[in-house]
């Protein structure tokens, strides 16, 4: 261990300096405009690995944006870690809202705000500097994969054709992935599943053009009176999800699994406090801890129609829509929750609008093993760095590789995120701690040691 903090302590300040120069490009896979940006960006990443000591390096093109492969076998013998992580983005909109430029990384309060600063440019790096740091001291006691995407933020939509038509160069023991959170420095902990996932939008359609608010207002429907009378209509009272058919395949916990993870550290008050807010607000008979991460949830992440610009418009739209995310919990499926909403909003859309639906993309829900080698050798990992052991919980967000990955390759994924929930995921202001990269860049290369410990 003490070798690994010098290392770190001696090249701190160039491991800060790269990760700044990986942030300064807006990689953002949602929009066009930046397509230049984010080729560019595979492209650094790629030589990071090859200045690391790795293989075999590639910048392997797909549909879409392409995926950044890289390894290092020192004997087939030994096992082998597959690392995944996304150098793609989320858009930085709205831009205002920002204290600092979204991609000219700024420190403030030792953290580093920038988009993508912790999802997940700031986590997988922490892996291309580990990587470094064991070749550099000879301590590589295992066989590594990089597997590096470009399009996790728009629903990895070509990653499944590429893992199928490489399932031999990317045969691995485990896959390790860095895209989560974790409770606290203090509180160090290990995500044991993670939520699935279905994206869609829905438009309401009313007259054939926008009309005249006066001229035409109490005679014809308004789409976003109507779209928002429809959205309500989602959740009852309770706060539950009114499509039928939601809840058929919920795996309900048990009051034992119940207990335990409500044992993880949470102050409530700390949490409103944060968010600045009087109330929480959820499923009825649920904690905050099982609602942000065993439940399921149907959340409005976009709405518009009509005027929105500088004054006065009195204008009654002729369309409305919205952006709609449903996180899933195990025994869900993401394709048969899609087809229950869509089947269900258009049941309840009245005959004075038209309504469409359009899935975008989504992801299954996942369990991961608490009593595997790999999960034993991050446990092991984090308590000699952080100084005590790990607590396991379950994450609110999805990420749906990880499905995908047991489902191609026939292994499992271990969870072991730095982040924080605190960190501005997709908000204006994303930060990263400093103090967790280089937390990240010390414990990683331990999980590698006691994987390799542990597998023989």
């Amino acid at each position: 261990m003490q070798e690994i903090k010098k290392y770190v302590a001696d090249h701190k300040q160039r491991f800060l300096d790269e990760l700044f120069e990986l942030l300064r490009f807006p990689s953002v896979s949602a929009d066009p405009q930046y397509k230049e940006e984010v080729l560019k960006t595979a492209d650094f990443v790629a030589q990071k690995l090859r200045d690391a000591g790795a293989d075999k390096v590639e910048v392997c093109p797909t549909a879409g944006y392409p995926i950044v492969y890289g390894e290092k076998i020192i004997d087939p013998g030994k096992p082998t870690v597959l690392v995944y992580g996304h150098y793609d983005v989320q858009p930085a909109d709205p831009l205002e809202l920002w204290h600092t430029p979204p991609f000219e990384p700024t420190i403030r309060d030792e953290k580093i705000y920038a988009r993508g600063a912790c999802d997940d440019k700031g986590q997988f790096y922490m892996h291309v500097k580990a990587f470094e740091l064991m070749m550099q001291t000879n301590g590589l006691p295992c066989n590594i994969k990089f597997m590096i995407e470009g399009e996790e933020e728009v629903g990895s939509n070509n990653l499944g054709t590429f893992v199928q038509q490489n399932k031999e160069r990317l045969k691995s023991d485990v896959v390790l992935i860095s895209d989560t959170a974790m409770i606290s420095m203090e509180n160090p902990s290990l995500e044991t599943g993670l939520r699935g996932l279905s994206y869609l939008e829905v438009e309401v359609t009313g007259p054939n053009r926008d009309l005249h608010s006066g001229v035409y207002g109490g005679a014809v429907a308004n789409p976003a009176t109507i779209l928002c009378q429809l959205i309500a209509s989602l959740h009852d009272e309770n706060n539950r999800i009114t499509i039928p058919g939601f809840y058929d395949d919920v795996l309900e916990l048990s009051q034992t699994e119940r207990d335990a993870l409500n044992r993880a550290p949470f102050d409530l008050e700390d949490y409103k406090k944060d968010l600045a807010i009087e109330e929480i607000w959820g499923e009825k008979g649920y904690s905050t801890i099982e609602r942000t991460g065993t439940r399921p949830t149907l959340e409005v992440n976009g709405i518009w129609g009509g005027y929105i610009g500088e004054g006065a418009k009195t204008v009654l739209p002729s369309k409305a829509s919205a952006k709609i995310s449903m996180r899933l919990v195990p025994n869900q499926q993401s394709d048969k929750i899609t087809k229950l909403f869509k089947d269900h909003f258009e049941k309840i859309a009245p005959k004075y609008v038209k309504v469409k639906v359009t899935p975008h993309h989504g992801g299954e829900p996942v369990v991961t093993p608490t009593d595997s080698v790999a999960y034993r050798a991050a446990q092991k990992a984090i308590a000699e760095s952080f100084g005590k052991e790990p607590i396991p919980t379950r994450g609110g967000g999805s990420i749906p590789i990880v499905a995908l990955f047991e489902k191609e390759l026939g292994i499992k994924t271990v969870l072991m995120g730095f982040g924080l929930d605190s960190d501005n995921l997709h908000s204006p202001n994303e930060k990263y701690d400093i103090a967790n990269y280089y937390k990240g860049i010390e414990t990683i290369p331990l999980f590698h040691k006691y994987f390799a410990e542990l597998s023989k």
